[in-house]
């Protein structure tokens, strides 16, 4: 490789993570709220980011990063140990089934087949409605939106610090994109803990540099692991999981001129699927490919080489722990509402002149923030699915993973 073709590989490599290192604050701070110590997170993300994304750069040869998904991190904290209290340790063991799963699905080729097979309009809904998901978390842990006994929500006091601090960051974050400024995000929660800390709302750090110690790694708990509660919330980690990753690489493969069918992109889903089970062993939720990849192949990145500088920051990352350790919850508040407006956009490829797509699709897309459980909007989506094709004679549109899924579904909904 030629000079000038390395250090366009590394500055791309530096571009992708900067422009996703958010993740390094927002994923500790989420999965913070299960009650697991926010050290040990910190720890799992960065490692496990680390690890797949190097393995995506040496062995797929793509230059793709990977590191824990928004949404399912939301999920694993609010839902499966916040509302159904499930521990934490149960729930990272449904994490490493998802990714062993995942790991067979693509090492035999069926996880493509499996994401062909689900409609279109369900898996656009389904990621909207996890926007919507992620956002509404935002506006709860920012003060913004809080609990009503009559209206079960309601407009919270905007003139909180957290709740001007959230806004403030949140209008910051939003001229940054408009310019195209790499970080973005990164930049918002920045800026939203240090207007806190002027308020006394934050703690010095005891230290700039640090190490965290890995406090979740390898707590795992399999205790009732294929309970009749536990099987809907794996279901739920490997369809999502799929949508993302294989929704992903195409987009980021097209943009290289990469053809699906390329031996690179079943190393991407093997990658992929490592990254998720080494997740839930060292402790955080599924690890995924992130669409951010695609601000490093704008600035030239075609190889590994750029995954692997990727994966080498964020080796270093973890030094930064003491710094990362002090940023409040409410600070990743903005991001969280602007990430699900970046996903709602999904919303435009549904079919919505067909009424057997879009009344499941719309089911679905409520069904989610309102469960407050991506899971139980998935199943009341793929019920509505199910049930509306078979009502009204689309019988072809139904196939033996549309109806296993809903009867999944159904059984936890009904038995």
């Amino acid at each position: 490789m030629e000079r000038e073709e390395l250090k366009r590989e590394v500055l791309a490599g530096l571009t992708t993570f900067f422009t996703m290192s958010y993740i390094l604050v927002v994923n500790p701070a989420i999965l913070s709220a299960a009650g697991m110590p926010k050290e040990g997170v910190i720890f799992a993300t960065a490692v496990s980011a680390a690890i797949a994304t190097f393995l995506m750069g040496v062995y797929a040869k793509l230059p793709f990063a990977l590191a824990p998904g928004m949404g399912l991190n939301a999920y694993f904290a609010y839902t499966v140990c916040g509302q159904m209290g499930i521990p934490w340790q149960t729930a990272l063991a449904a994490v490493f089934l998802e990714g062993v799963i995942f790991l067979v699905l693509a090492l035999f080729g069926a996880r493509r087949a499996i994401f062909r097979s689900i409609p279109r309009s369900l898996a656009y809904a389904i990621s909207a409605g996890i926007g919507l998901f992620i956002a509404l978390i935002g506006l709860k842990n920012a003060g913004i939106v809080t609990y009503s006994k009559a209206t079960l929500l309601q407009l919270g006091n905007l003139k909180e610090p957290q709740a001007v601090i959230t806004l403030l960051s949140l209008i910051l974050i939003t001229l940054l994109v408009k310019k195209g400024v790499k970080g973005s995000l990164l930049i918002g929660i920045g800026f939203a803990t240090a207007l806190a800390a002027a308020l006394g709302m934050v703690k010095a750090p005891h230290a700039v540099f640090g190490f965290p110690h890995p406090e979740t790694a390898f707590k795992l708990s399999f205790h009732q692991i294929f309970s009749l509660q536990i099987v809907p919330v794996i279901t739920a980690f490997l369809l999502v999981d799929v949508f993302d990753t294989v929704g992903t690489l195409s987009a980021l493969c097209t943009r290289l001129g990469i053809e699906l069918h390329d031996k690179r992109v079943g190393r991407a889903l093997t990658c992929d699927a490592v990254g998720t089970t080494v997740g839930g062993l060292l402790g955080t939720s599924t690890v995924t490919t992130y669409v951010e990849s695609a601000s490093g192949v704008a600035a030239g990145g075609k190889t590994g080489l750029t995954a692997v500088t990727v994966a080498v920051l964020f080796a270093l990352s973890l030094f930064l722990y003491p710094l990362i350790s002090v940023v409040p919850e409410f600070a990743t508040s903005a991001v969280l509402i602007f990430v699900g407006y970046f996903m709602v956009e999904s919303l435009k490829n549904v079919e919505w002149s067909d009424v057997t797509e879009a009344l499941p699709a719309f089911v679905t897309l409520i069904g989610i923030p309102l469960t407050f459980s991506i899971s139980d909007g998935m199943g009341l989506g793929f019920i509505t699915y199910t049930a509306v094709k078979l009502l009204s004679g689309k019988f072809k549109d139904l196939n033996y993973i549309i109806i296993l899924i809903s009867l999944i579904f159904a059984a936890k909904f009904f038995a």
